[in-house]
């Protein structure tokens, strides 16, 4: 039988977490625990020396909390994919864990399913955010942004100013290469992450930021 696929270095300070992590991963075929660290010093270590797939790391540890440790790891070895677990729900431990190099951001009291769907996402090289969370870290992002249209994505900027240009969804469509349904979910996001509610507020959004005249 080949060996796990996914290489995992737990990181807790509680032995009885560790346990119950453990037992939920090994519970999976290509998930494999490979090593476990009590502390931040330990788990920068252990990460240096068995090169893991994947450290689940606790924010929260004695003698190198989790921010310094991931930011220790990434410097060593920027392919580390580190996946932290935390208590808190509120943005800005979610955002300085993110700008210190870690992959994803997962909660505590999350199911078990959803902690070996995190682990597989970011072991794949994707990032992962509890869905607990994300909504505290967009409103974060909103209230941070300086230029609103930093909020849309490329196609979203696309499709924004189509519709601003008078465009239908299936003129969109047709000249995105997208199918109406899809022209549709971004003109949902645009609206949602601008916090706009019709196509004349759209319209105005676009001529205020340049988009159109």
């Amino acid at each position: 039988m080949a060996d796990p696929s996914i290489r995992v270095l737990l990181a807790d300070d509680h032995t009885i977490v560790r346990q119950g992590l453990k037992l939920i991963l090994s519970g999976n075929p290509d998930l494999q625990v490979v090593g476990e660290a009590a502390n931040g010093v330990e788990a920068v270590a252990l990460a240096q020396k068995l090169k893991p797939d994947i450290v689940l790391l606790d924010v929260a540890m004695p003698e190198l909390n989790g921010i310094e440790a991931t930011r220790k790891m990434v410097a060593d070895n920027p392919r580390a994919r580190v996946l932290v677990l935390s208590m808190h729900k509120e943005a800005v431990y979610v955002r300085e864990i993110l700008r210190a190099g870690a992959r994803g951001y997962i909660l505590k009291d999350a199911v078990d399913t959803e902690l070996v769907n995190a682990v597989r996402s970011v072991a794949r090289g994707d990032g992962y955010i509890s869905p607990a969370v994300s909504g505290a870290l967009l409103k974060d992002y909103r209230q941070n942004v300086t230029d609103p249209l930093d909020l849309l994505s490329k196609r979203e900027r696309e499709v924004l100013q189509l519709i601003a240009e008078g465009r239908t969804n299936k003129e969109i469509a047709t000249q995105l290469n997208l199918s109406v349904y899809t022209v549709d979910s971004h003109r949902g996001k645009v609206m949602e992450k601008l916090n706009l509610h019709s196509t004349g507020e759209l319209v105005r959004f676009a001529m205020k930021h340049g988009l159109v005249d």
